[in-house]
Order: C-alpha cells, then structure tokens, then sequence
C-alpha cells in the first residue's frame, strides 16, 4: 500500500532510469496486450476510483486481468507506476502555444488559464497534490508546463531575481491550493490568483519604470 508521501526511500526517478532491453527470447513470453501505456491509464483510473492510499499492483493486476508479476515487465517498482501516472495526469493540461501576445493573449490572462487548468486537474485527480510532494515531477507533460510557465513569465518583462521569485510565488501557490482544489469555492480560487497576478504586473511595472 502506499500512503499519500512514501517514495519509497532512496531511489531514482522513472525517468532518469533506462530499461535495459530484454534479450529476444524472454521478450517472447512478456504477457501479451500489455503496454507501458495501457498500464498507466489503468493506474490513473485505479487511483481516481479508489484513492493513493489503496493503491497496490495487486488492485492494478486484478483490473487488467494478469498477474501482478506481469506487470514488471513494463516498470521496476510500484513508484515508477506513479510517477508515470503523475505526468499522464498533467497531460491533460491545455498549455498554450507560444509566446504571449498582446490584446486577450497578454500574459496575465494567459497565467490565470494556466493556473485554472491545473487546479482543475488536481479537482479530478486528488492523488496528483501529493505525488507531486512525494516525487521529483520532471516528466516531460510536468517540464511542458513548467515550459510554458517560464515563457509567460519571460513576458512580464522581469528579469533574474524578480522573475525567478515570480515563478516560486505562482509555483507554491498552485501547490499550496492542491489540498483544497475540490473544496474551496472556484471564487476563492480566482481571487487569490488574480491577487498573485496583480502584484506580479505591479512588480513588472515598477520595473520597466525603473
């Protein structure tokens, strides 16, 4: 069972880790239908259905219809399970495409959807807030978003510490509301971003005076 921050002790993240390829013959007797893929969308639908704290291989085998032992074909440990379903899960982000215009396509507006979109995913996935305590978080769905987290404040026109201290705030911030994404009113929520988002313009303004 894993509970709701146990990594697992020392270890290497999923992707940081390469699978050495299984020879010919024992590739032949992996079970078959199964997939990195297939696994982590069942690991996702376990984990909305039934919470972080119930999670085991043996509840995930039982759905797929194999044993638990076939799943280690595919990952190492239970953990390289999560963590795949981690960045599965941050997919479903709508991120945007280039850098931040003017008119409707400034920045803030930008931050605020941004922002919007990922409270949304951890409303619909509560195990997303504590996975991404728990583990590094650098899959290429959560380094798309940090991505496009940077170019929108690139935008602000705040340079170094500034900027480096902006993207902390509104990092902590969207952390911060994971334990309460599903029962804070969405109104509450708005609120304080656009609280956030005021003084980072306030801070950008100040500077460009300077």
């Amino acid at each position: 069972m894993v509970t709701t921050a146990d990594p697992g002790g020392t270890r290497t993240s999923v992707w940081l880790t390469a699978r050495p390829a299984a020879p010919a013959r024992r590739r032949t007797e992996a079970p078959s239908g199964l997939d990195r893929e297939r696994i982590t969308a069942a690991t996702v639908r376990l984990l909305d259905a039934e919470g972080l704290a119930r999670f085991s291989m043996r509840r995930l085998a039982a759905g797929l219809g194999v044993t638990a032992m076939s799943l280690y074909w595919y990952v190492d440990t239970k953990h390289d399970l999560l963590e795949l379903a981690l960045d599965s899960a941050l997919g479903e982000l709508g991120l945007p495409a280039g850098p931040p215009g003017g008119g409707e396509a400034a920045w803030p507006g930008r931050l605020q959807a941004l922002a919007r979109g990922y409270r949304r995913v951890l409303a619909d996935h509560p195990w997303v807030a504590p996975l991404t305590a728990a583990y590094p978080n650098i899959g290429p769905h959560a380094r798309a978003f940090d991505a496009a987290l940077q170019r929108l404040l690139d935008a602000t026109g705040l340079a170094d510490a500034a900027r480096t201290g902006a993207h902390l705030a509104v990092s902590q911030f969207l952390q911060g509301c994971g334990g309460a994404a599903r029962r804070a009113p969405e109104g509450d929520f708005c609120l304080a971003l656009d609280v956030l988002i005021a003084g980072i313009d306030a801070k950008a303004k100040a500077t460009a005076k300077a």
